[in-house]
């Protein structure tokens, strides 16, 4: 994917396979041939390490192992295609939450099989969110794996010199964005294109944290509720008073803060390596940064969690991959894969990108920090590697490690998950933002307009 760390939300495209083996037979199922792992991690480097880590398994149990690796946006017309010819895959890793929606709407996953390998690992071992997001009532649905979350940026030296606190509420962001816009840097940078999902990631956001949710406890659509408004106002305020001109997206939002032009970004911990200028394509090109490629990152601190004045607990937008085990798998097998990849396998896992797999399960139940510590000594980067702990001070990395903690999504406590997507998908925020951003609008009329589709769309769905 060109636009890292932002999951596609179940886009169709034809039919393209990359098939690499790490064992011989046909693609159906280890009860005829090896057992069959689909993953979404389908560059070049991201799909040797996971041939090496099947390999692996195959070494220590004798079970023989074929890596598909599939571009993410492919995946549900791939999945139609191997349904439909009975094709199915044992194992598909790294599936994103609307993903896994689809698959239990489809009803291809074993979920008995899910809930055994998390019991069999523990379920106090893992990030409490990461198994609430993962269920539907009572039953757990697939194994968790790892998790990005959606952070806010900010420069650490300007806020020390403006004596700001760190910005973890609404009220901090504000003064923030206020305080520190001037001519040559602006208060705060985030998404306002309205045909990007980035937009709607970053506006979710921050709408959880103000307590506003897609639908309210009768499940029906909610977004013009006062919390809901007070998300969009702080929206449209913040990127009308206090950010750039012009439609902004996820490469412009990123080239503003690496300029040293911005105080604060919303962008998601894919950004952590690309600010230590671990990434050729995308270096900080602040003034600092001629002398020192690492300034920003070491002046830079990160929010996770954030809370508004009409929400609970503070929340974070994070997207929780998973292993699911499909049905008519050859299932003894698939766990023991499963289980492996979570535990002897899980370092070898992270390692595949570390900035953008935090680990959901922070170690075992006889070393509570095992993969957490780990995960900190991973090399990130494209064109140079290194840890992040190089670059980055502990209490930044604490936040980032503690980020799937307080994961959430729209819709999918309350059983709306299919919705969410939908909303999302068809990108329904970011066109209602767009009026109020583009001064023809303001807040509330675009609360109304987002409800209006949210509620059109829910209609279609038989909701």
């Amino acid at each position: 994917m060109t636009r890292r760390g932002l999951r596609a939300l179940a886009a169709a495209t034809p039919l393209a396979l990359v098939l690499s083996a790490c064992g011989g037979g046909d693609p159906g199922g280890a009860a005829d041939g090896p057992l069959v792992f689909w993953t979404i991690e389908d560059t070049a480097d991201r799909v040797r390490a996971q041939e090496r880590l099947l390999a692996a398994f195959t070494e220590r149990t004798g079970i023989e192992t074929e890596v598909v690796a599939i571009a993410e946006n492919q995946l549900t017309t791939v999945l139609t295609s191997a349904a439909a010819s009975g094709e199915l895959p044992d194992v598909i890793g790294s599936i994103s939450l609307p993903i896994m929606s689809q698959l239990r709407t489809d009803d291809l996953l074993d979920t008995d099989a899910a809930k055994q390998v998390v019991d069999a690992l523990g379920v106090d071992t893992f990030a409490a969110q990461s198994l609430e997001l993962t269920r539907e009532g009572d039953t757990q649905l697939v194994v968790p794996s790892d998790g990005w979350a959606q952070l806010l940026f900010y420069r650490k030296d300007l806020f020390a010199q403006a004596g700001l606190a760190p910005p973890t509420t609404y009220d901090a962001i504000r003064q923030a964005a206020e305080r520190l816009d001037r001519d040559d840097v602006a208060g705060i940078t985030a998404s306002t294109t309205p045909a990007d999902v980035f937009t709607h990631q970053t506006f979710e956001h921050l709408a959880l944290a103000n307590g506003c949710d897609l639908v309210d406890d009768d499940g029906r659509v909610a977004l013009d509720s006062p919390a809901c408004v007070g998300a969009f106002q702080l929206y449209t305020d913040l990127l009308t008073r206090h950010s750039v001109a012009g439609n902004q997206d996820v490469d412009t939002t990123r080239a503003t803060y690496f300029a040293g032009r911005s105080a604060m970004v919303i962008w998601s911990s894919y950004l952590l390596d690309e600010l230590a200028g671990l990434r050729a394509d995308a270096l900080p090109t602040c003034p600092q940064c001629q002398a020192d490629p690492a300034f920003l990152a070491k002046n830079t601190g990160v929010v996770a969690a954030l809370s508004g004045p009409d929400g609970g607990e503070p929340t974070t937008f994070g997207e929780t991959a998973s292993f699911a085990v499909l049905k008519d798998a050859a299932t003894d097998d698939a766990k023991k894969l499963v289980e492996h990849l979570m535990s002897d396998g899980y370092r070898d896992w992270l390692a595949i990108a570390p900035e953008g797999k935090v680990p959901v399960r922070a170690g075992t139940e006889d070393n509570p920090r095992q993969y957490a510590e780990a995960w900190l000594g991973l090399d990130v980067g494209v064109d140079t590697k290194a840890p992040l702990s190089e670059f980055y001070d502990a209490e930044t990395l604490r936040v980032v490690q503690d980020s799937p903690r307080s994961f959430s999504r729209w819709g999918f406590p309350q059983g709306k998950a299919e919705l969410a997507g939908a909303v999302a998908g068809q990108l329904v925020v970011p066109k209602a933002l767009a009026g109020a951003l583009n001064g023809g609008g303001d807040a509330p009329a675009a609360a109304r307009e987002a409800t209006e589709r949210a509620a059109g769309i829910a209609r279609e769905l038989g909701e």
